[in-house]
């Protein structure tokens, strides 16, 4: 970083990891078709010091199944590249089908491609992931073809090496040979350092209002008596991108540790007063309407439930949009009711 929440070009690329064994770098994305009747979230996790790579995705509809496709054994990339290719087995005896995951840095910054062609498994209720792992569901076939196009500003957080970008999504997603247009918005991010995922729990979101506006934040729970978030509010025809001073944000919980709703309220103030507006306050209220999760589990035993979920959100004066919604839910999981 030259400056305070610069991206630079080159922060796209792979990084060298050090010795330790959590050492994760990870490209990922997310996106809503224009008119919400689709969504979908996609991360390549390098671990190269465990010498797998973690592909996990969700396709997801509010009206009918989602499709998960999830590998926690992937290759890692060899060199500075970013394609995974491998036979992963299908649990159907011997047999064994071929994945590829090929991110393709077309733009630094502005165009962003991901490629793949991997087993999928349709699974209805999602839930199912928790108890039955990568072998719930029917067996599928997904093929995507993804462009994430920037919308906005690239905002590195202040804390660690982590960065976020609003984008514009096209492309096709292909189940089973039936194809989907996809026209619509989302979210793109790359960090790379020590990522413990069943260390604390955590909120992140980002959104897109009917005016272009977004909102994105982090809510780190850490339970150390001091706030910890990250995050902004955006207007992309303005330029103008605001830095979270404050957040709140709760939900409530019901069967599986999933989220029924949640309501954020978050400040943005300019650090540069020139910029023309000096503060900016948004409350939301946010509800999931399809969810892909997924259940992580460390070497040691330890495990996380991860509901990620696409979600309508509306503002206090009206606005109404969409995005995605994530919890980590390191083990004990959440009872029901609680919040």
């Amino acid at each position: 970083m030259t400056a305070e929440h610069v991206v630079l070009p080159d922060d796209e690329a792979r990084h060298t990891p050090d010795g330790d064994d959590l050492w994760n770098e990870s490209y990922y994305c997310d996106f809503v078709r224009g008119d919400g009747s689709m969504g979908g979230w996609l991360r390549l996790g390098l671990y190269p010091n465990r010498q797998v790579a973690w592909w996990t995705t969700w396709i997801v509809w509010p009206d009918r199944p989602g499709v998960c496709s999830v590998d926690y054994g992937a290759p890692v990339p060899p060199g500075d590249g970013l394609v995974s290719a491998s036979a992963v087995a299908t649990g159907t005896g011997d047999d064994a089908a071929t994945a590829r995951i090929e991110i393709d840095l077309r733009r630094p910054l502005e165009e962003f491609r991901l490629a793949a062609s991997a087993p999928a498994r349709i699974v209805d209720p999602p839930e199912q992931v928790y108890a039955q792992g990568e072998q719930s569901g029917t067996p599928a076939q997904l093929d995507l073809d993804l462009t994430w196009t920037t919308d906005g500003v690239p905002y590195h957080y202040d804390l660690t090496t982590r960065y976020e970008i609003p984008c514009l999504v096209s492309g096709t997603v292909t189940v089973d040979g039936e194809t989907f247009t996809v026209d619509g918005q989302g979210q793109r991010d790359h960090s790379w350092g020590v990522r413990d995922w069943w260390a604390f729990g955590w909120c992140w979101c980002s959104m897109r209002l009917d005016d272009g506006t977004r909102v994105h934040l982090a809510d780190i729970r850490m339970n150390i008596g001091t706030p910890v978030f990250f995050g902004y509010i955006q207007q992309p025809e303005h330029g103008l991108v605001l830095p979270a001073t404050a957040l709140s944000v709760s939900e409530e919980v019901g069967p599986h540790g999933f989220p029924s709703k949640a309501r954020i309220e978050i400040a943005a103030t300019d650090s540069n007063p020139e910029a023309g507006s000096d503060l900016m306050q948004i409350g939301l209220d946010v509800t999931p309407v399809a969810f892909g999760p997924v259940l992580l589990r460390n070497d040691d035993g330890r495990t996380s439930r991860f509901p990620r979920a696409m979600v309508t959100c509306r503002a206090d004066d009206g606005r109404t949009g969409a995005g995605w919604i994530e919890w980590n839910q390191p083990d004990p999981a959440p009872a029901a009711g609680t919040s």
